[in-house]
């Protein structure tokens, strides 16, 4: 019987030897197993050389201040939290959506409902209200954890059905519990029954090819356990100080500021920024020690602005993930400090499946080879194994832990990850020597600034207002983002191509759609490249705008966002 511990101690112990990791690695037996209770509370939360050790380490630049929680305090903490959650009628298999940026609250109400057997709903605090109705009514959600800044986008919303925690709350508010009424709760916790290694414990919203996003429902093997193959990839150690940069409410916020530094016994560390600095974040990096740094490219191509040579930091292992890397980062990185970036590559729906792992050759533009514990096929449209295709995962006996339930249909059940083989969506190139390279989403989504884009989501936003007859949404090339969205808009006819209908639609889609997919481009033309089917051709436009081909018949007018002040812009990388 493999254990756990025995997994985990078998990656640590060939951290930098692929080909034994790969080759003899075991995912645990899927026996009942809480993470929270069985690892954290048990053994981080006990163990002589780990308990007094900061679990995590929260530096406050606005304030100045910063806070430590040991692994012996934070279980403890979340004890609290999960009688006060108990205490409020909330149990097994009930959802609990989490509204929350990186506070303390945030980790110790993650523990306390896996404790208790409760699914979280992570979501990022820039939804809009109707974002957050539908993660209400297709969440199910019976509790909501939320901090002061989002209690007046649930005006108007309605509290039937549901409690409402306020963290850190300044004042009163009407209808909301206060968070810090968990710190009258006993501090030890006794669970209701045994946690099943398939029971659902994470539910996440996320973009797809449809309307709506897409719920992905996780379960206590699949992240926890399934995160060992982050750690292998991060290359995480017991007493790392690990800084991974992604905003909660996102998939790889659970797998980097969660469960794979806490696999390892290593310290979560964050450093919170009001607004996003460069120059400020690596002096901090460097001031606190951090080890092991995980960074979206967005992120490091504003790093290698600044002069990494004179920060003298204590960075161990550097990665990046979300999106390709471009070669002048990971030279310019690896010039002022000698180390080079790893990239790695996974979904929501999984945990990292592929990565180039320490101690091993880095192809520069390859996210690398399949990591311990997946089994990876490429495949053409027509199913053939393939040096260039779609990326599935082996199922059946090879079915690795991480992978999700599936995806959460109107009956509540899971689907899309039985069967045979689990098909990712993405393209990739596979070379003679096993690395992956990607070469792009068969469904259109792409990256900007490490969030996933769903151009028919925004389409559909687009198409309400009144002047919009057609619209694709393409990625258009930026020098810092990677990648913005950007429109191709075929208006009603009689409406004029000008600045005040664009104005009109930018104006429009910033009071439906969060910042981080926000269209940052439109362009009005007269109509759409369109198959003789009559599908619009969104390759063609992709096209043009990688080549920037301003002369092509289907050119209209370009309109930027920054070309109307009138729009508020939002503070941070976006």
């Amino acid at each position: 019987m493999t254990t756990f511990k025995d997994a985990r101690a078998f990656l640590l112990k060939h951290r930098t030897d692929y080909d034994k990791a790969v080759k003899e690695f075991r995912w645990p037996d899927a026996v009942p197993f809480n993470w929270a209770l069985d690892w954290f509370d048990a053994e981080l939360a006990k163990n002589s050389d780990s308990k007094d050790r900061a679990a995590l380490w929260i530096v406050d630049a606005a304030a100045s201040a910063e806070i430590k929680v040991t692994f012996a305090e934070m279980s403890r903490r979340s004890n609290r939290t999960a009688n006060f959650l108990r205490d409020l009628g909330l149990k097994r298999g009930d959802h609990l959506l989490l509204l929350l940026g990186n506070v303390v609250p945030l980790w110790e109400t993650m523990l306390a409902a896996m404790k208790l057997g409760v699914i979280t709903i992570p979501a990022t605090t820039l939804l809009t209200g109707g974002e957050l109705r539908d993660r209400l009514d297709r969440g199910k959600a019976r509790v909501v954890v939320a901090t002061e800044d989002q209690v007046a986008k649930f005006e108007g919303l309605g509290g039937e059905g549901f409690t409402k925690i306020v963290v850190s709350a300044k004042a009163d508010h009407k209808g909301w519990r206060r968070y810090e009424d968990s710190e009258k709760y006993p501090e030890t916790f006794t669970p209701i029954g045994s946690t099943g290694a398939h029971d659902p414990m994470l539910l996440y919203f996320t973009s797809g090819t449809t309307a709506k996003p897409k719920l992905v429902l996780h379960s206590h093997r699949s992240y926890p356990v399934g995160a060992l193959s982050t750690m292998y990839w991060l290359g995480l150690q017991p007493g790392d100080v690990h800084l991974n940069i992604s905003s909660p409410g996102w998939a790889k916020h659970a797998w980097s500021c969660f469960y794979s530094p806490w696999n390892a016994g290593a310290t979560i560390f964050i450093c919170n920024q009001p607004r996003f600095d460069a120059k400020g974040l690596l002096a901090t990096v460097a001031r606190c020690g951090v080890t092991t740094l995980c960074a979206p490219p967005t992120v490091w191509r504003l790093f290698i602005q600044e002069k990494l040579a004179d920060y003298k930091v204590s960075v161990r292992e550097v990665c990046g993930a979300g999106e390709p890397l471009n070669p002048e980062v990971i030279d310019q990185v690896k010039a002022a400090w000698g180390l080079t970036i790893r990239d790695g590559y996974g979904q929501t729906e999984t945990t990292a499946l592929a990565g180039n792992s320490p101690g091993q050759k880095v192809k520069i533009g390859s996210m690398g080879r399949p990591l311990p514990g997946y089994k990876v096929e490429v495949a053409d449209a027509d199913g053939n194994l393939s040096k260039e295709g779609e990326v599935r995962l082996v199922l059946g006996a090879d079915r690795p832990a991480g992978l999700m339930l599936g995806y959460q249909g109107d009956d509540g059940k899971p689907q899309g990850a039985d069967g045979k083989l689990y098909q990712t969506g993405d393209v990739v190139f596979l070379d003679e020597d096993g690395y992956l390279t990607f070469v792009g989403r068969s469904d259109d989504v792409f990256k900007s600034s490490d969030y996933r884009i769903s151009p028919f989501e925004l389409e559909s936003v687009l198409l309400e207002h009144d002047a919009v007859a057609e619209a694709a949404v393409v990625p258009t090339p930026d020098p810092i983002r990677l990648a913005l969205p950007k429109a191709y808009i075929a208006l009603v006819p009689g409406t004029e191509i000008n600045r005040d209908t664009a104005f009109s639609i930018f104006k429009y889609v910033h009071s439906r759609l969060a910042p981080f997919k926000r269209i940052r481009r439109i362009e009005l033309v007269r109509e759409l490249p369109k198959t003789i089917s009559g599908k619009i051709r969104r390759v063609q436009l992709r096209r043009l705008e990688h080549d920037n081909d301003r002369k092509d018949a289907l050119r209209g007018q370009e309109f930027r966002e920054e070309d109307f002040p009138e729009l508020k812009s939002e503070a941070g990388p976006r």
